[in-house]
């Protein structure tokens, strides 16, 4: 298998930024960076599979990273969480943010904001297998949701 790559890790020292407890991090803070790794490697694969306009890469993008597909994605993942994943993402979805999303009712965005803060979590910490996995889970997931 190969190396993972802590992609973290080398913005840090490329910035010259100390390392910091990501435990002190806030939920909100966690699930800003996860939010936009997930649709990092969410375009990453969309683009992988093919050439194709932007009006079609930006909706298939959506049917991934909106919050009610991610709110149904960590449905789906809570059961399959460690009891410290679930604790990051529990903190996540209990957070209290400022606003909401345009097209999920205020649970759904709250899941969605815990999803995205295990992924931010699981990056900050270098942990890119394992978020890796749960990516690759919350594709699965989604597809097979689309197809039925």
């Amino acid at each position: 298998m190969a190396q993972s790559l802590d992609l973290f890790e080398i913005i840090r020292k490329e910035f010259e930024e100390e390392k910091v407890d990501i435990r002190t991090y806030s939920p909100l803070s966690l699930a800003y960076i996860g939010d936009s790794i997930y649709d990092l490697i969410i375009r990453s694969y969309v683009v992988g599979k093919g050439n194709t306009s932007n009006n079609k890469l930006h909706k298939v993008c959506t049917s991934y990273v909106s919050a009610k597909a991610q709110s149904y994605i960590a449905g789906e993942l809570l059961p399959k969480l460690s009891e410290e994943e679930a604790s990051v993402y529990k903190r996540g979805r209990n957070s209290k943010p400022q606003s909401g999303a345009k097209n999920a009712t205020l649970s759904e965005y709250l899941k969605a904001t815990g999803f995205e803060a295990l992924l931010g979590y699981l990056f900050l910490e270098g942990r890119t297998e394992r978020l890796m996995e749960l990516v690759k889970e919350a594709i699965r997931i989604t597809d097979e949701r689309i197809d039925n």
